[in-house]
């Protein structure tokens, strides 16, 4: 079983949008593959965030979103990994790790300081993936949000 890394294309919606369907699910939101279609396409349109796809023997079971912006303090790029999601069945062959490290490379091509992400504090194998890997939960900061 070969596994590829690489960046999606608009030529990839219909994979992502069943894997980005998968994702919203694991985080109890309805199935809505009409509109995450719309919302991917978007984004591709407006070249607003960057989509890697890990392949399994051909086959789409993974994708990181990195979304461009940076860090006024340090006056430099960073990305923010807002997804990552590797399909249930194909969790512990690699993957998540792959896609990961693929996520950071595309970082340091383009001079950023840094990805940062959030999970569930209740999301226990994905963090520990993240720190597997060498990254560092934040001590500095509180995250807060408000609906709009």
């Amino acid at each position: 079983m070969e596994l590829v890394i690489r960046q999606a294309t608009v030529s990839d919606l219909d994979p992502l949008v069943t894997l980005f369907d998968g994702y919203r699910q694991f985080y109890r939101q309805a199935s809505e593959p009409d509109r995450i279609r719309k919302f991917l396409l978007d984004r591709f349109e407006h070249n607003q965030s960057v989509i890697f796809l890990a392949l399994k023997d051909s086959a789409a079971v993974g994708f990181p979103r990195l979304y461009p912006s940076f860090s006024s303090g340090a006056l430099a790029r960073i990305f923010i990994l807002n997804e990552l999601f590797v399909d249930p069945g194909a969790r512990l062959m690699g993957a998540g790790s792959a896609l990961l490290q693929a996520a950071a490379e595309y970082g340091r091509r383009f001079g950023a300081l840094r990805l940062v992400l959030s999970t569930e504090a209740t999301n226990r194998p994905a963090q520990a993936l993240y720190e597997k890997l060498g990254w560092k939960r934040s001590t500095e900061f509180c995250t807060y949000q408000i609906t709009l």
